[in-house]
């Protein structure tokens, strides 16, 4: 049974949410309270970890990153009012894998939790231990690092699975939709947004190599090219 460490301060919403999942066959683990989660953490044990970022005590953002620390595999997803830009990258670089804006639906919310737990199986569970040379970087998928010799850059869990679609498809075109549905769920507006977020960051990732280069084609999605 999946097992889900659940932040959330709002009371109705917490009960619904949580007596909802329960229902649907999850393990669930509700918190209210920030100063309490990483007791919870480290007793329950969870597969998943859902967090409301505006909490009492410990803000979400702040957990993620020592729930990170600890489990830097463990897939965390956001849930917050907050929209803009730079909340999204925050919570990304919080250690966050999704994002989801209240209110959401819980159809929305399970979708998002069986991908993440999907992409995490199947990272775990097949070869990827094999470094992957990219230009002048090397990638080890298994491990979520991006190595250059100038510095290593540890990828979070989407950054990941992107860097290895990408580096899947070098010097070919990736449909956009496709990119979203298999990292996302669902090419809806607010994930396209962060596929937004996501390309910026690899641009930057990779900018040490002239030769490595992620081409939008607008309207249809990327080209990931390497010169040789």
């Amino acid at each position: 049974m999946t097992k889900i460490l659940y932040l959330e301060d709002e009371n109705y919403l917490g009960k619904i949410v949580n007596e909802s999942l329960n229902s649907r066959g999850y393990e669930m683990k509700l918190v209210t309270d920030g100063a309490h989660v990483m007791t919870a953490f480290n007793d329950f044990k969870p597969d998943i970890c859902l967090l409301d970022v505006m909490v009492p005590n410990i803000d979400g953002f702040t957990l993620g990153q020592k729930i990170k620390s600890i489990n830097p595999d463990i897939p965390i997803i956001f849930l917050t009012a907050k929209n803009q830009t730079e909340d999204i990258l925050q919570g990304f670089k919080s250690g966050g894998n999704d994002y989801i804006k209240k209110p959401f639906s819980l159809e929305e919310l399970i979708v998002r939790i069986e991908n993440l737990l999907n992409l995490s199986h199947s990272s775990s569970s097949s070869q990827q231990n094999i470094a992957r040379k990219i230009g002048e970087y090397t990638f080890f998928h298994d491990k979520f690092e991006l190595l250059h010799e100038t510095g290593n850059v540890t990828l979070s869990h989407r950054e990941n699975e992107l860097v290895h679609l990408f580096t899947n498809n070098i010097n070919k075109q990736v449909d956009r939709r496709f990119i979203l549905n298999k990292l996302w769920g669902d090419d809806s507006l607010y994930n396209s947004r962060n596929l937004d977020v996501y390309i910026r960051k690899l641009r930057i990732f990779f900018e040490k190599d002239p030769k490595i280069k992620i081409t939008t084609l607008r309207g249809v999605g990327y080209f990931f090219s390497v010169e040789s």
